[in-house]
């Protein structure tokens, strides 16, 4: 079945993630505070309860096998310094072409093969192509109305099915002992750009099959737009593998829920948007269930558990603030050009496969996680599987939006966050208690609460506007 998501449903989903944008300082502020005050309270109670437990670097460092790699810090710093080997002769390059008057030299001069894909990276193909001129509208056609239900199954049974698994999987790889047994330790996969990588070459290639065998509309977008949604978008994904080495994976996707807040104060720098009240309640009730379950995180966890610690909680505000900055870049590069979701999802990963692999190369990552790979047979099928998901996700993703749109798609995520908590504390043992469960409950309690208000809203606003064209007809 050919998937085509039309562009209107995949901008109210990046519309509704990046939750209109701005909050008034004083609320927002005393949000973030109570945030951070629990994640601190949850850090230091925790090192109390449990002071074997140290951070891996730190667990390494006692065995006198620490390196310099071995630090989060370090580690990002070679990544970055990657992706700008990358990135800053390619700007130099860009600036050079728009300054020397290339392309409008060689549009004089002839259309040879290196103009045309010069143009394309920097310029893009600035001709706007109309429907009756041979352009593909980029929409799916809707399901007969016997079999939707039959379809939203399906659509359920993948997402949860594609996203349940990619989360086990994720926690298992980071924080597994691969080779352990009664004669040896076990050793642990350390390089997150590597588990990136996998991910981001599999979606290319899976992107790249259904551009070639389904209809798609005139692609206008300089190339090099794409690299900027993917630089944050790999840069949040490895924030992602990296945070499961400090803090456990509930902690993690509650950090996911609670990004709203972040994003909110950045509206308000970014955009001076306004939000309404129901949006100020829903943020106040994800802080409080946040601080719930993290006060009661370190109370009941016994034994070697990690426990969430300052590069914990850095790492995760980075993972925000990068996968904040990917929705709303992706969103405008959609009201600009109107592409498919399957060129945005072949152009960002192609970027994301080209950042990783040169960093990967100039770190001898590549000759690692192979190597890992090889000695490992089961952390190959964990990560080739990981990787299949990844991929199956993103396109049930795209599907779901544009059959039964966003509303529907952000109900199934949502209940898939809350199922997924629950099916890794299951499986890892991480501690429980009732006023944890509690906490999760008022989480996800306000994101249901938020989606059925914007719908109220939009309803409303809707019934208005009808009302406004029947009063004006009868003017007229």
């Amino acid at each position: 079945m050919p998937i085509k998501l039309s562009t209107n449903c995949l901008r109210s989903l990046n519309e509704r993630h990046s939750l209109a944008m701005a909050v008034p300082s004083p609320r927002a502020s005393v949000l973030v505070a109570a945030l951070v005050a629990a994640v601190w309270s949850h850090a230091s109670h925790a090192a109390e309860e449990n002071p074997v437990v140290v951070a891996p670097a730190a667990a390494a460092a006692a065995t006198g096998e620490v390196g310099w790699t071995d630090f989060w810090l370090v580690r990002l710093s070679l990544n970055i310094l990657g992706y700008g080997s990358v990135c800053l002769p390619a700007w130099l390059f860009i600036r050079y072409v728009k300054r020397s008057g290339y392309l409008e030299q060689g549009g004089e001069n002839g259309h040879n093969c290196m103009f045309r894909s010069i143009r394309l990276c920097v310029a893009g193909n600035e001709e706007k192509t109309s429907l009756e001129e041979g352009g593909v509208k980029a929409t799916a056609p809707e399901p007969p109305k016997f079999n939707k239900g039959v379809v939203l199954f399906f659509c359920v049974l993948g997402l949860q099915g594609s996203y349940l698994t990619w989360g086990v999987l994720q926690e298992r790889i980071m924080k597994h002992e691969y080779g352990k047994d009664e004669n040896n330790p076990g050793e642990k996969f350390t390089n997150s750009q590597f588990l990136v990588f996998m991910n981001r070459i599999l979606a290319f290639s899976a992107a790249g099959v259904i551009i070639l065998v389904t209809r798609q509309p005139r692609h206008t977008a300089p190339l090099y737009r794409y690299s900027y949604c993917s630089l944050s978008n790999i840069m949040s994904s490895w924030c992602q593998y990296e945070a499961l080495k400090f803090v456990s994976f509930p902690t993690q996707v509650l950090a996911k829920a609670s990004k709203i807040i972040p994003v909110m104060l950045m509206g308000k720098v970014v955009s001076g948007k306004t939000y309404e009240y129901y949006e100020y309640l829903t943020a106040a009730m994800i802080s409080m269930g946040v601080a719930m379950f993290l006060l009661t995180q370190g109370k009941e966890a016994t034994g070697p558990t990690t426990v969430t610690t300052f590069s914990g909680v850095l790492i995760l505000i980075g993972y925000m603030m990068f996968d904040s900055f990917t929705s709303n870049w992706q969103a405008e590069l959609y009201k600009q050009y109107n592409m498919s979701s399957m060129q945005m999802m072949f152009g960002v990963n192609l970027f994301s496969c080209i950042f990783t692999s040169w960093s990967l190369i100039g770190q001898g990552g590549f000759a690692v996680g192979l190597g890992f790979m090889l000695k490992h047979s089961t952390f190959m099928f964990h990560v080739l599987l990981l990787s299949l998901c990844s991929a199956t996700g993103q396109l049930f993703i795209f599907y779901t939006i544009s059959q039964f749109g966003a509303v529907v798609f952000i109900i199934i995520m949502t209940t898939r966050s809350g199922l997924a908590i629950f099916l890794s504390c299951l499986i890892y043992g991480h501690p429980l208690t009732v006023i944890g469960v509690f906490g999760v409950f008022i989480v996800f309690a306000a994101l249901f609460l938020r989606v059925y208000a914007q719908q109220r809203k939009k309803a409303q606003k809707a019934r208005e506007a009808r009302q406004s064209e029947l009063s004006n007809g009868n003017k007229v």
